[in-house]
């Protein structure tokens, strides 16, 4: 299960539980997905970091964005969606898949999906090279 932070197109923030990126999609576009405080359904994922635990004091680390900064998260945003129109989605396979191509196992394409943090770990030893593509909420305008 993964956690979304939401927000809808009030402005309305709130979180909501689901199986995987998928299962929001599929959720969202049968208009099972809705805001608790105002009912809209026009429902978007925030931008949101992962949680990773690791047994110090958290702490909370916010951006507050100038103009500059502004431009580099369009830039990033337009990076990430090419990244992924170049990609076959694996879900949650995404770990099993990348072994495959890494090892030769496969057909040697790109890739994106979901991976646990142990997944995470487990590549980076077995020496698979794969970065993490960022979620971002559509425009609020």
């Amino acid at each position: 299960m993964i956690r979304f932070s939401l927000h809808c197109d009030h402005d309305h923030e709130f979180e909501a539980w689901f199986r995987n990126n998928d299962d929001f999609d599929t959720q969202k576009k049968r208009g099972f997905v809705e805001c608790p405080e105002c009912g809209s359904k026009k429902v978007e994922k925030a931008l949101m970091a992962p949680a990773v635990s690791t047994g110090r004091k958290k702490e909370k680390i916010a951006l507050a964005m100038g103009e500059a900064q502004k431009q580099a998260m369009v830039q990033l945003k337009a990076l990430s969606e090419k990244m992924r129109e170049n990609a076959d989605y694996v879900g949650d396979k995404f770990a099993e898949e990348a072994r495959k191509i890494h090892f030769g196992e496969t057909e040697a394409r790109g890739i994106y999906g979901e991976a646990t943090p142990e997944e995470a770990k487990g590549l980076v030893e077995d020496g698979v090279e794969f970065v993490p593509i960022p979620v971002f909420p559509d425009d609020r305008n």
